[in-house]
């Protein structure tokens, strides 16, 4: 009896001892799991800022980037710079900026398109100078190759009538298609001019006319 006694004693002592040991276990706070949990929560949290940072950084860089836009426009559009007098005083709106920037794109093209124009004549115009120097140069040649051809057979004073007369019959359709109110009408209608009263058929006949009419008078 006395062993026995002996035992639970002992039983009872180091059941108490776990007892205590588990109590107190229990009570102890779990420290590793706690960090763990807490890092990760401030990895993401901090994942989340950097990323709404860069959203932020990204979408003020858009709106500096079409802040410079719009100036430059103003910048390089005239009439940005010239304000009505009812909105001087304030800044112009997008809308406004982009309206006045496709106006003034159109007047551009506009311009662009009346140059072409204008060159296209004035290539033109080089090209008849051009064919009339290669005539003119072949008429001197052929006189100083043959100065005395034709001498002293007709008189000066017939000459001067036949081509007074040529001269009068060109200038009549002359002066009813050409208009002279500025050299560039004049460019444009003098070839029209030219193409329709200068054919080689239609020459032909006024001078056979004027011809005819100056032999009339001569006999």
């Amino acid at each position: 009896p006395a062993l026995f006694m002996e035992n639970a004693r002992k039983g009872s002592i180091v059941s108490r001892a776990n007892s205590i040991g588990s109590t107190s276990a229990s009570s102890v706070p779990n420290t590793d799991d706690e960090d763990s949990d807490y890092h990760q929560e401030s990895f993401k949290e901090s994942y989340k800022d950097q990323r709404r940072r860069a959203h932020t950084q990204a979408e003020q860089k858009r709106r500096d980037a079409i802040k410079k836009g719009y100036n430059d426009l103003q910048a390089i559009v005239p009439t940005c710079e010239q304000q009505d007098f009812s909105i001087s005083s304030q800044k112009l709106s997008k809308a406004i900026v982009l309206q006045k920037t496709i106006d003034y794109i159109q007047f551009l093209h506009k311009e662009k398109k009346k140059q072409e124009e204008e060159v296209s004549t004035l290539r033109k115009d080089v090209m008849a100078l051009k064919i009339m120097k290669v005539n003119y140069e072949q008429i001197v040649k052929a006189h100083q190759d043959n100065p005395n051809e034709g001498k002293n057979q007709i008189s000066d004073e017939v000459k001067f009538n036949v081509f007074q007369g040529i001269m009068d019959s060109l200038f009549q359709s002359f002066n009813a298609s050409v208009s002279v109110t500025s050299f560039q009408e004049l460019s444009a209608c003098v070839f029209s001019w030219i193409e329709e009263h200068c054919k080689p058929q239609t020459l032909q006949d006024i001078v056979i006319r004027v011809l005819h009419k100056v032999k009339s008078q001569l006999y």
